[in-house]
């Protein structure tokens, strides 16, 4: 049974997707930490993230890059943060979360509830700094 980022992926069911190429593609979180959360998410359904091909490690982290520079152009944090937890999904992926505090990135806390307006008008922001 396909993961739901692969539903995603799929245009099966909806996403607010900041980016994507042929091997990747990021979208917001839907019950994101902070504004701005952002999903990176290989096409290839795999689900530990270091169980990657070692060039798929180097390319998802350059497809990340760029989009880690939009959102700090977004949301004027201090830097953006990185986690790999993998635990809700079984499907590779990496958060990349605006940060101004180490609580920014503290997943026991409750998340955000956006609607789907407040979710596409963060994504249009973040797009425009690609």
């Amino acid at each position: 049974m396909p993961s739901i980022f692969t539903r995603m992926i799929n245009r099966e069911i909806p996403a607010h997707i900041i980016d994507e190429n042929d091997q990747f593609i990021a979208f917001l979180d839907i019950m994101p930490l902070v504004a701005g959360h952002t999903l990176v998410v290989p096409k290839k359904e795999i689900d530990h993230f270091f169980h990657l091909a070692p060039e798929d490690l180097s390319s998802i982290n350059l497809f990340a890059k760029r989009i880690a520079v939009a959102i700090e152009k977004t949301f004027h944090c201090n830097r953006v943060g990185l986690s790999v937890i993998g635990l809700e999904v079984p499907h590779a992926h990496m958060h990349l979360v605006p940060l101004n505090s180490t609580d920014d990135l503290n997943f026991s806390r409750p998340k955000l509830k956006l609607t789907h307006d407040e979710l596409a008008e963060i994504a249009i922001k973040i797009k425009a700094h690609l």
